[in-house]
């Protein structure tokens, strides 16, 4: 690592008014070291450099920009370096302005930039404060929703970032409010086949507001009609009966014999948490089953290979298929559990997850030991062709 005369040596090369293939040479370098914790942690301690990193960003040549920005997204990769960003370098006012100029060519690496920097609750609400006072998150949702704001950048990364501004209560206070109609706008996103991150964002965002209970019902209703857009990409070209099928949405009645499930098992497993939310409250509960959504998942769940998606899908059956909680335990975000239950609860979570990782690793263990097979009686049948050949 630098020592601290070099650190500053390395300081005068990243000036403005350094000659660029000095300024090349040097910021080249710190992304070298941008690339390891080690790296990482020693940028941590040099704001000085950061500060000058982050003046470059506006230089005339194309490439010093680029390597500065990449640099900027391996150090907010890194948690312990959020603060010193946020504050002493105080790069969030100039991201913002950018992201909102529909010609600036770097705004897909702000955006990674910006999703990284608030996916810890402490940072993002930082992120949130700064949003609000330089751009709202009411432009920030515009610009996400309109396609081709910026003809240099997809801006796919305003996904995560939604989805991660949504762990906030006031986030969530205006992606749900009735009057502006967000949620609405956001749905079609959850089967947008260009961008399997633009489309993790978004059903990660509705996931987040689903924690709200309170919305529920206004959620499931005509007003947003939500269910639909959660069991779509779970639904498969199965066929199933006359009476499931009238039960279900018309959107997934009938589907098609070529119909395809989400390919993202991470998305899936969101789907699915997002589905078992709303089973939260009895009314939610009530809508999933008149909905016919259990013939869906009953179905996803043979098909499913992914054993954390199935766990989670299993928990979504016994709730759509099991008997109603007793009396005042119909709201289940608001039992209030005893701690030593709670203490149950965490070991037996804690035992699901190692039985998954054992059946995961038996998996993988049988599918090496076919492959093994599979190439040994491929180099023996080309052993007989090589044979004969000889002959």
């Amino acid at each position: 690592m630098l020592s601290d005369s070099e650190a500053t040596e390395l300081l005068s090369f990243l000036s403005p008014r350094t000659r660029p293939d000095v300024k090349g040479q040097a910021t080249g370098y710190i992304l070298g070291l941008s690339g390891h914790r080690d790296g990482c942690h020693f940028c941590r301690s040099k704001p000085d450099l950061l500060k000058a990193l982050f003046t470059l960003t506006s230089d005339p040549s194309i490439a010093i920009v680029k390597d500065c920005y990449h640099i900027f997204i391996n150090l907010s990769a890194d948690e312990t370096l959020h603060q010193v960003l946020v504050s002493d370098v105080n790069l969030l006012p100039a991201l913002l302005k950018n992201l909102q100029d529909p010609e600036y060519p770097f705004a897909d690496q702000i955006c990674t930039i910006l999703s990284n920097l608030s996916r810890h609750e402490k940072t993002c609400k930082t992120v949130f404060k700064v949003l609000q006072e330089e751009l709202s998150l009411a432009q920030l949702v515009e610009i996400f929703c309109t396609e081709g704001f910026n003809k240099q950048a997809k801006l796919h990364y305003l996904g995560p970032l939604l989805s991660n501004l949504t762990q906030l209560p006031e986030a969530r206070n205006y992606i749900l409010d009735k009057d502006r109609c967000v949620v609405q706008r956001l749905l079609p996103f959850t089967h947008f086949q260009a961008s399997v991150v633009r489309r993790g964002g978004v059903i990660g965002t509705l996931r987040n507001c689903c924690f709200d209970h309170t919305h529920h019902e206004w959620l499931l209703s005509e007003a947003v009609d939500i269910l639909p857009f959660l069991l779509l990409p779970l639904a498969g070209p199965e066929e199933l009966t006359d009476e499931e099928n009238e039960g279900l949405p018309v959107d997934l009645q009938y589907l098609p014999e070529d119909k395809e499930r989400e390919e993202d098992p991470d998305i899936r497993k969101m789907l699915v948490e997002t589905l078992l939310l709303l089973t939260a409250t009895k009314t939610g509960r009530k809508m999933l089953k008149e909905k016919s959504v259990y013939p869906i998942i009953r179905e996803f769940h043979r098909w499913e290979k992914d054993v954390h998606v199935g766990a989670a899908c299993e928990k979504l059956v016994q709730v759509l298929i099991g008997d109603e909680p007793e009396k005042g335990m119909e709201n289940l975000m608001e039992v209030e559990i005893p701690e030593d239950v709670q203490v149950k609860l965490k070991e037996a979570d804690m035992r699901e997850e190692q039985e998954l990782e054992k059946e995961q690793e038996r998996i993988r263990q049988e599918e090496e030991e076919e492959e093994k097979k599979e190439r040994k009686a491929a180099e023996e049948t080309e052993g007989e062709q090589v044979t004969g050949l000889i002959r």
